[in-house]
């Protein structure tokens, strides 16, 4: 407004008929005061979680970018941050709009089938085997990652509780669990301990499971496998 000719009292003036009660030295004492140690103390911070943004060197993500409230509070403190309040460090970051990584129940990886249809229960829950390569457990969860989280599936030998076989994917679906199993047998055969006639393969009665469970066992397994759910 000065580049246009008007003073701080005539803008004032004009203020105070509009019912803005202001006088002039109010407004030069704020220019002149100093931050308050609020703000000063809330720019610090803020700089600190913006740091986060940034990838490191190897252009990964930082690991703290995915914390809450009360792991970036505790971080904020040991980089210096002694009186960083969960509070404060909670309202700042909704500011910068950081969200740490919940953890909860939202994905549900054990969807019964739509038609209702699944094995029966071979084992009777007798998850003990005396000899390895007869009997099979298998089922899948989610880990969280950087970008989210991706599904992991596991086949264990009830013998020796060692994995035998192992998958990733972004997508839960037949192929996913199916390429667990085929990774199983693969190992087994290759690894001079084939899997004989007759292994059972328990799994619960996830759809992904039941569903292709005529196909899985016929063209995944060629024969050798017993289906079992849970």
């Amino acid at each position: 407004m000065r580049a246009e000719g008007h003073a701080v009292e005539s803008i004032c003036a004009v203020l105070r008929e509009q019912g803005v009660q202001i006088a002039a030295r109010t407004y030069r004492a704020w220019k002149k005061r100093l931050p308050a140690l609020r703000t000063i103390e809330d720019a610090r911070n803020t700089d600190a979680l913006r740091s986060l943004k940034v990838p490191d060197a190897k252009g990964r993500p930082r690991p703290e970018i995915i914390y809450g409230r009360r792991k970036m509070t505790q971080w904020l403190r040991r980089n210096g941050f002694s009186e960083a309040s969960k509070h404060t460090v909670d309202r700042l970051l909704r500011e910068e709009g950081m969200n740490g990584l919940v953890r909860g129940r939202k994905t549900r990886t054990t969807i019964p089938g739509k038609d209702g249809r699944r094995a029966g229960d071979l084992r009777n829950r007798d998850f003990t085997s005396p000899a390895p390569n007869q009997i099979w457990v298998t089922d899948f969860t989610y880990v969280p990652v950087y970008t989210g989280f991706v599904y992991v599936a596991l086949v264990i030998d009830l013998y020796s509780r060692a994995i035998v076989g192992w998958e990733t994917s972004t997508v839960k679906d037949t192929a996913f669990v199916e390429h667990c199993l085929r990774m199983a047998l693969w190992r087994r055969q290759h690894t001079g301990r084939p899997v004989p006639a007759g292994l059972i393969h328990h799994s619960d009665y996830a759809e992904e499971y039941v569903k292709p469970r005529a196909e899985v066992v016929g063209p995944c397994f060629r024969g050798l496998a017993v289906y079992s759910s849970a």
